[in-house]
């Protein structure tokens, strides 16, 4: 067994393809060390042969890994050489879906990106309206919204929203469940009026204090018996609102994400 491995991602366009399904692969041997280096945007031979000439020369003979998301074949040969382990992520995939289809690939490198303008645009649409309506700014706007987020403080909502904007297209607006909505068990109009597209975040109360502990140390708002009280309010007002709930303790902003999304059947904006 390799107790450590040099690891490749050699792609002709951002290289984030080849480098998160790698990676995806790697976390299953938490074993062994992995030494990573990125090479994108390697479009040529000559690009190819200078990559390649630097990772022998760094790995020492030691079979290095390489993921590869390059398209052309005459770059992609470059790599195919018994002394690395060159791991195609296309081949298996495009070569199916060309015999399925009926039809030759365009293997044209980073066609989608180039392609992408209109879901650019709508990104960026997205990001604006996620960063002009975080923490309960301009609830009036709240019938523009794909999602909006709420509960207590620092219950991971503006993270969660950030990320479905940037990541997913998704215009997420996130509401602060404050003293004043806490006590009274109540919701703006706004977001009653938008409750098909409301989702709860929650935590655990020791989670919540340790999170606050780090902003205001030794406050009230900080005190575990805080977190208890104000996560318990905002259990009921999402009970009595009918609100699906999500919580974010021990999860990945990813993971949230995609919980939201489910949540409210909502399906990534492309």
């Amino acid at each position: 067994m390799w107790n450590s491995k040099d690891i490749y991602y050699v792609s002709d366009s951002t290289g984030i393809l080849s480098t998160n399904l790698g990676q995806s692969l790697l976390c299953q041997f938490p074993e062994i060390h992995f030494h990573e280096e990125q090479f994108p945007f390697i479009r040529s031979v000559k690009e190819a042969r200078a990559t390649l000439k630097y990772i022998l020369k760094n790995s020492g003979g030691r079979s290095p890994i390489i993921f590869s998301t390059i398209m052309l074949p005459e770059v992609l040969k470059v790599f195919d050489t018994p002394e690395v382990e060159l791991f195609d992520m296309y081949v298996a995939f495009l070569d199916r879906l060309e015999r399925s289809l009926e039809v030759q690939p365009l293997r044209l490198p980073g066609f989608y990106r180039h392609t992408d303008n209109v879901s650019i645009s709508k990104r960026v649409e997205a990001i604006h309206y996620t960063l002009e309506h975080d923490d309960g700014t301009k609830i009036d706007e709240l019938d523009d919204a794909d999602v909006i987020l709420v509960g207590v403080s620092r219950s991971g909502k503006t993270p969660a929203s950030v990320y479905l904007a940037t990541q997913m297209g998704l215009k997420a607006a996130n509401f602060p469940l404050t003293i004043e909505f806490l006590t009274q068990y109540s919701l703006p109009e706004a977001i009653k009026r938008n409750i098909n597209r409301t989702v709860g975040l929650t935590t655990s109360p020791e989670m919540l204090r340790k999170v606050r502990e780090k902003r205001y140390a030794a406050s009230n708002y900080a005190k575990l018996v805080t977190c208890l009280e104000e996560l318990d309010q905002a259990k009921n007002i999402f009970l009595k609102n009918k609100i699906p709930v999500v919580n974010t303790e021990g999860k990945s902003i990813e993971e949230t994400a995609t919980q939201i999304m489910q949540e409210i059947g909502l399906s990534r904006k492309t």
